[in-house]
């Protein structure tokens, strides 16, 4: 039987709550103090006493793993599938190494969208200084001056980023299913112009300054005895602080702020921005969206089609409540699915629209109108 640490920590505790609360009136100041002790314990802190340090390698091969010839993750020494409980019972612990392998996967997709789809990385926004924050999409070289096709490609929300449907089918299942480089490629292939749009890179992270620094003693115009006397205090309390916040939380991960990127601090600013600057401007006749899950929704006004989570076979027709795009099944049960095994349904949905424009076609409606219509409902 495993009994954890907190625990042990917790159980004398309740025993003498118990002989407190058996005691007389006299007890009662001792009960309001230990109820404030108790208030004060954060259950969440005190379980990372046990967890080891949150060091993890920053590539594949450091947490030797690595993509096989079918896009799978594999460890390079077992050939084993990614392990989630590393260690067992540090729940945390391993969510935090799952996380840092996402970010080294992050990048991995980044460079294969530059070396294997071809794409160029373009920073945004386009007249940014060389100091602001900044983000980037990825598009081909023909994206604003193809004439016939341009597809844009857009992600849900999380912690995706460019290139990615999935992290959870990136790491469990294979490159295929949970990026968009299959559908770069077949787009590619069949003479479409490429955006890929990264609307969840919102902002940069920069550590926090120390507030805590002492000034100079040189500026002072106390005495040096009471100036001596202060600094002496000062470090007792700063002596304190360290040993309690060593107490709280010893894997403590560094204090960051957020410095959002201009006209692009939020998935809808980002899909505005890349519109105005990029698909208005493109020279293409039929501009075509590919969008998961959150990314959808600026464009459910449109003449579309939603491929939704079901069990009914590919491409049925699927009733809803919501007067969107119409829906049919991709076939799938799992929502993170849907992009990937709905990927020939909407390549031949491309197609017959294409087939079928009129010679007269719909003005495209514009982000202003978008916006009355939407306030409007």
């Amino acid at each position: 039987m495993y009994i954890s640490l907190s625990s042990l920590i917790f159980l004398p505790i309740w025993i003498n709550m118990a002989q407190i609360l058996q005691g007389g009136p006299d007890e009662k100041e001792k009960t309001t103090a230990l109820k404030d002790l108790l208030s004060r314990i954060d259950l969440d802190e005190l379980m990372k006493k046990d967890e080891p340090p949150l060091d993890f390698p920053d590539s594949l091969e450091g947490f030797e793993y690595a993509f096989n010839e079918k896009g799978q993750l594999r460890h390079i020494k077992t050939g084993e599938p990614f392990v989630f409980n590393y260690r067992e019972d540090l729940h945390r612990w391993n969510q935090k190494r799952y996380e840092a392998l996402g970010e080294i996967i992050t990048k991995y997709v980044y460079e294969l969208l530059e070396k294997e789809c071809n794409l160029k990385k373009v920073s945004i926004p386009v007249d940014a200084t060389e100091s602001e924050p900044k983000s980037f999409i990825f598009m081909s070289e023909d994206a604003l001056t193809n004439p016939q096709k341009l597809m844009v490609l857009i992600h849900g929300s999380g912690v995706v980023r460019a290139g990615q449907w999935a992290r959870r089918l990136i790491i469990n299942e294979d490159l295929d299913s949970g990026t968009q480089i299959p559908f770069i490629k077949r787009a590619v292939d069949e003479g479409y112009g490429v955006i890929v749009l990264n609307p969840n890179e919102n902002y940069i992270e920069v550590e926090k300054l120390n507030t805590h620094a002492q000034s100079s003693s040189d500026s002072s115009d106390e005495p040096a005895e009471k100036r001596e006397r202060k600094d002496k205090v000062s470090k007792e309390a700063k002596k304190r602080r360290d040993f309690y916040e060593k107490y709280r939380n010893p894997q403590r991960e560094k204090e960051v702020t957020q410095l959002y990127i201009r006209e692009n601090g939020s998935p809808e600013e980002h899909a505005v921005y890349v519109w105005d600057h990029f698909i208005a401007q493109s020279a293409a006749e039929n501009v075509f969206f590919v969008a998961h899950s959150y990314g959808g929704l600026a464009f459910v006004e449109l003449n579309c089609c939603n491929w939704v989570s079901s069990s009914e076979p590919l491409d049925t027709s699927v009733e809803s409540m919501l007067p969107d795009c119409p829906r049919v099944s991709a076939g799938t049960d799992r929502h993170e699915l849907t992009s990937w095994k709905s990927f020939p349904s909407i390549f031949k949905f491309f197609a017959e629209a294409s087939e079928a424009k009129s010679s007269a076609p719909r003005a495209a409606g514009t982000r202003r109108s978008h916006r009355i219509k939407h306030e409007e409902l």
